[in-house]
């Protein structure tokens, strides 16, 4: 088996074990057990809480002590073991502890399964910016394929979609133990400061103004795509409270609806090498937020009958509003940063985006849709869309006015070497 087919399996199993409960452990929360808003809002800000230091110190560990396919590795089987015990809560306060451990194991894999495989193309002198897109699409695809397999053996309000997780998790865990190996760089000299022996040294790209700014970006960014996990799928299932639209497809299928999102990112993410090429990373990225001003505007005007079209318009244009940041955004940091922090600049990356963002953007929306957009028990999902949507404008005014970032075709060659 070639190194980008094994990449490829990686891939596909990296987001399987993540989208089999993602986009419907709210309506497990909801459905299932009746717990309420605040509930699982607490709930679902574990993905965020674990985001803010896990991904950091896993990079570190990848960087400085242990190699990277085996710290992959561990986490995943912990994680799956973890994801095992979840059918036998039966209260929100411990299923949150379950999920944030579940989560610490999970959300530092992301980052570093970025480092693996540009470190592995790498050194089989591979193309990067051209390889890993078509790598990672295949990532789409089992996250696709985990969603599906979730709604149509009924396990969308059960708690099996946590086993089908599980079961993915330990597979891939062990898998991970025969990829090529990913060794620490081992550069800490004698002279080194305890902030370099720490492997705190990526820390400073904070002191860099362009850097800095893009992770405060990153931050704005990770909040809009929680707004996305978090109420998508409740979204569509709300249509079920108008008569009209309680037996529409819409509704029983609605996990299916939001994974067209999924599949528009299989289409997307082929295009991410012409676009940096063409545009340069400031652009794409400036695409992306756009690209969120219409997946939320599209939202709050559709509906299951004659607004259907927007339904299935905002969920193909979020192929472009979630690939051409995160990927793009992961290529940035590998083409600014020495290769030495290289885990650990994906790791702070990961802590902007899924951890500081997305625990904002958890909190802040909360707060905001109890106090101004429900009614009678129920969400004025129009307001709240909309209100998402003006959001993600103001974002993306302000990037285009104040990230400065020339473009060179001829710099994101450097990735190759």
């Amino acid at each position: 088996m070639n190194i980008r087919t094994r990449l490829t399996l990686m891939s596909f199993f990296q987001f399987f074990v993540w989208g089999a409960w993602l986009i419907t452990i709210g309506t497990y929360c909801f459905n299932a057990k009746g717990w309420t808003g605040a509930q699982f809002g607490a709930i679902f800000s574990t993905l965020a809480l674990s985001s803010l230091f896990m991904p950091a110190l896993t990079g570190i560990l990848a960087d400085k002590w242990i190699n990277a396919e085996k710290l992959y590795g561990i986490l995943h089987i912990c994680y799956g073991l973890i994801l095992f015990y979840v059918p036998s809560v039966t209260d929100p306060n411990s299923l949150y502890f379950v999920i944030f451990a579940a989560m610490i194991c999970y959300m530092p894999t992301i980052s570093l399964s970025n480092s693996i495989a540009y470190n592995i193309l790498k050194n089989n002198h591979y193309d990067v910016v051209k390889v890993f897109p078509p790598i990672r699409v295949w990532g789409t695809i089992g996250f696709i394929a985990a969603m599906w397999i979730t709604n149509l053996t009924g396990s969308k309000a059960n708690a099996n979609q946590f086993v089908i997780a599980g079961v993915g998790a330990i597979v891939l865990g062990i898998y991970s133990f025969s990829l090529p190996k990913c060794p620490p760089q081992k550069t800490i000299s004698k002279d080194a400061t305890l902030f370099e022996q720490l492997g705190l040294t990526a820390f400073k790209l904070f002191a860099s103004y362009k850097t800095a700014l893009f992770f405060i970006f990153s931050m704005f960014l990770g909040a809009a795509l929680q707004l996305t996990n978090m109420y998508g799928d409740s979204f569509l299932d709300d249509f079920k409270n108008v008569p009209a639209y309680a037996d529409s497809f819409v509704v029983k299928y609605s996990t299916i609806i939001m994974s067209i999102s999924q599949i528009s990112e299989t289409v997307f993410i082929l295009t991410i090498p012409f676009f940096l090429k063409r545009f340069g990373i400031k652009n794409v990225i400036l695409f992306s937020m756009m690209a969120w001003v219409l997946r939320f505007g599209l939202f709050a005007y559709g509906n299951p009958s004659d607004g259907l079209w927007m339904i299935i318009v905002s969920c193909i244009v979020y192929g472009m509003a979630f690939d051409f940041f995160n990927i793009s955004g992961s290529l940035f940091i590998e083409t600014t940063t020495d290769s030495s922090i290289r885990s650990s600049a994906q790791g702070l990356f990961m802590m902007m985006t899924n951890g500081v963002g997305a625990y904002l953007g958890s909190k802040v929306s909360g707060y905001v849709i109890d106090t101004y957009f429900v009614a009678d028990g129920l969400k004025n999902w129009h307001n709240i869309w909309l209100s998402f949507a003006a959001y993600s404008l103001v974002i993306g005014i302000a990037f285009a006015l104040m990230f400065k970032h020339q473009h060179d075709p001829k710099a994101l060659d450097k990735i190759q070497h």
